[in-house]
């Protein structure tokens, strides 16, 4: 089928709402043969005019904080608000074997079986920020399928998380009830991207942690310059498991959306947004034109060995290497 027909058979199906289209059309902007990838443009630039109505949310927290049981819980609340939910959550990958684990839907079995929300887990791969490079192209076509709420769960502090930051219209970071010594090892930088903090877990035993956890948190924000003149991090409490706090959770959404929105804040984050996608894109093809060059392959591993020996400076090895690329 050629690029046209593709787009011209799923363009519809997408926009109706059809899954398994929707599906289908996610595993073409993941592919990375050429052919997938003409079609996938041409895809996106059929159904664009059907993006950008949604919230989109970017969810991070350290490993064993709960994401997977907040989000479930917080996507439940959203769709019983009469929102429809779409989860893009990146796996881990295996930077040994190359596997990734894939396990949200089992992790959230009630959200991934309700008719008004879709999960879509996939491969980190190699991409700075466990964001998988495809991640962006797929939010614009769950939002083009109708899904008003877009969550995207990252891999988990610690992974560079700009990268899901330049995506979305509000960063949620998620931290267990634990303060002191705890609070020193999340990093300063990630505190400063969040736009939302919440500390999950607040239940049984933990409601005094968690207590004094947001106190701390609130106190260093304090010491922190504000990202934005319209909007001040607030700090939160709940528990996924119960469900005290979610509906505080979404109400700060709409209060963020609501705060940002007149001002033309989050209409000038997008547009900052694509460019940085656009040059994203640039980054990552010249890359993959300069890896695939036969000039480049045939001295690579002589150079890497002669830098890695010392008898070669990094410099010098890379000018050599770009010199063959442009002489190609």
């Amino acid at each position: 089928m050629s690029q046209p027909a593709v787009a011209a058979d799923l363009a519809p199906r997408i926009r109706a709402g059809e899954r398994r289209a929707l599906a289908r059309a996610i595993t073409l902007v993941e592919s990375t043969r050429p052919d997938h990838r003409a079609a996938a443009e041409a895809l996106l630039a059929e159904l664009l005019p059907d993006t950008g109505r949604s919230t989109r949310i970017g969810i991070t927290g350290v490993p064993g904080v709960g994401k997977s049981t907040f989000i479930e819980a917080f996507g439940l609340h959203v769709i019983g608000r009469g929102h429809k939910v779409a989860v893009l959550a990146i796996d881990p990958t295996s930077q040994r074997t190359g596997g990734s684990i894939l396990g949200d839907k089992t992790r959230m079995e009630e959200l991934s079986r309700h008719p008004d929300a879709f999960i879509r887990p996939s491969p980190a791969g190699t991409t700075l920020g466990g964001v998988a490079r495809r991640t962006r192209e797929a939010l614009l076509l769950v939002e083009a399928a109708g899904f008003d709420v877009v969550i995207v769960e990252t891999v988990g502090v610690g992974q560079s998380e700009t990268a899901v930051a330049d995506m979305v219209d509000l960063f949620l970071l998620l931290l267990p009830p634990a303060g002191g010594d705890e609070l020193q090892g999340i990093k300063k930088g990630i505190v400063e991207l969040a736009d939302l903090i919440v500390v999950n877990k607040a239940d049984g035993d933990l409601v005094a942690a968690a207590r004094r956890a947001v106190a701390e948190y609130r106190h260093a924000l304090a010491m922190l310059r504000p990202a934005s003149p319209h909007w001040r991090v607030p700090v939160l409490s709940c528990s996924a498991a119960t469900g005290a706090g979610i509906p505080e959770v979404w109400g700060t959404v709409g209060a963020y959306r609501a705060a940002l929105d007149p001002s033309g804040a989050l209409g000038r984050r997008r547009a900052e947004q694509a460019r940085a996608w656009m040059w994203s894109e640039i980054r990552e093809s010249l890359l993959a034109a300069f890896l695939a060059e036969p000039a480049v392959t045939a001295a690579l591993r002589t150079l890497e060995a002669e830098v890695a020996a010392g008898r070669a400076t990094p410099g010098a090895a890379a000018r050599t290497l770009l010199e063959r690329f442009r002489s190609r």
